[in-house]
């Protein structure tokens, strides 16, 4: 590459440089079914301009992808959702957001690496689709916090009731969200790490 002397190479924005008062980072991953709002909740959140693959949907994913309750979504993740936030000077959130239909699900080996906690996102219009999430992360021992995002049309549940059809066992965290708002999603994530620190420190 020809590089003449009036060429400036140029580093990350200054919003993107990582706080030099940062002593901790901790992955954090987003998941849910197709349409939950994943990408949405790592965009409100993000302090730093989001990373997202997604793509616009094609005939190809007909007869394929279960859009049930979402036809008008047109577009989807096909890979991942990357964000950053600051809990606090010291303690830093990476959010990984996951590809929700099911065919892109063998991403999720490589995102759930090092990862200590996780958000499912559900939508009660579609409860269904968060059964085979829950699913796979206890089987694969990641802790966890469901978040419900309050679609406007989305029917209201007792936590009870969303409780007994989704068997979550008591001491999993549940929260509402609009995984639109910033301050909202912040909440959840919060709830994630008040609840990944009550399993570290011991029951005296």
């Amino acid at each position: 590459m020809d590089f003449r002397s009036s060429d400036t190479i140029t580093g990350p924005r200054s919003e993107d440089v990582l706080p030099t008062t940062a002593t901790a980072a901790v992955k954090v991953v987003i998941v849910g079914g197709f349409g939950v709002g994943k990408t949405t909740m790592v965009g409100s959140v993000s302090e730093i301009r989001p990373l997202t693959t997604e793509e616009t949907m094609t005939q190809a994913g007909v007869g394929v992808d279960d859009n049930a309750g979402v036809e008008t979504k047109t577009a989807t993740t096909v890979a991942m959702d990357f964000g950053r936030i600051s809990l606090s000077e010291e303690l830093i959130l990476y959010l990984f957001g996951t590809p929700g239909q099911e065919r892109f699900w063998f991403l999720w080996n490589g995102l759930f690496e090092g990862a200590l906690g996780a958000v499912v996102l559900i939508d009660t219009r579609r409860l269904e689709v968060s059964f085979d999430v829950i699913g796979r992360l206890e089987e694969r021992g990641v802790p966890f916090v469901v978040a419900v995002n309050t679609f406007p049309d989305a029917p209201h549940h007792p936590v009870e009731a969303l409780r007994r059809a989704l068997d979550l066992p008591d001491e999993v965290p549940m929260i509402d969200c609009d995984a639109r708002l910033r301050a909202s999603s912040r909440d959840v994530l919060m709830t994630l790490m008040r609840y990944l620190h009550s399993l570290a420190v011991p029951l005296i």
